[in-house]
């Protein structure tokens, strides 16, 4: 493969990523991916950004934000396609997060159908859960979905 078989123009990358042009210009601007320019001022992307473009996308299916990922992907190489290691490397920093994410929205299912600890004392369960509005004692916001629990009172 020659070194110019190893770039790829933005409406091949666009096409190959599943993403739109506009979006590879979005990432290459919060400097989430990078882009080389010929001398017309083309954009050409590297074939390991296409890896890169991924890792974003399921990222962000993830829940992550921009800042994490452009965080997480500081840690990847230059000049080189992230190897299997560097690859575990990176979900290993996110997995506690999300492990995090999960136990908060098992928790908020958990406890959506009944009292939040909102305040709204409106619910016929308040009167039983948050009598006296006693879960505004523990801070604004529902309080029971935030991790405080009724039984805490």
């Amino acid at each position: 493969m020659s070194r110019l078989e190893k770039f790829l123009t933005i409406g091949e990358a666009a096409q190959r990523s599943g993403v739109a042009t506009s979006t590879l210009r979005f990432y290459e601007k919060r400097s989430l991916i990078k882009s080389v320019r010929t001398a017309g001022n083309q954009r050409r992307y590297h074939r390991s950004m296409l890896r890169r473009v991924a890792l974003i996308r399921v990222a962000q299916t993830l829940g992550l934000t921009l800042k994490e990922i452009s965080s997480a992907l500081e840690s990847l190489p230059e000049g080189r396609v992230p190897t299997k290691r560097d690859w575990e490397h990176l979900s290993d920093r996110w997995r506690t997060d999300l492990d995090d994410r999960i136990c908060n929205l098992q928790r908020m299912r958990e406890k959506l159908t009944s009292c939040i600890g909102c305040g709204c004392l409106s619910l016929r369960s308040c009167s039983l859960y948050n009598s006296r509005d006693l879960a505004a004692e523990q801070g604004p916001g529902p309080r029971y979905l935030l991790g405080n629990s009724p039984d805490g009172l």
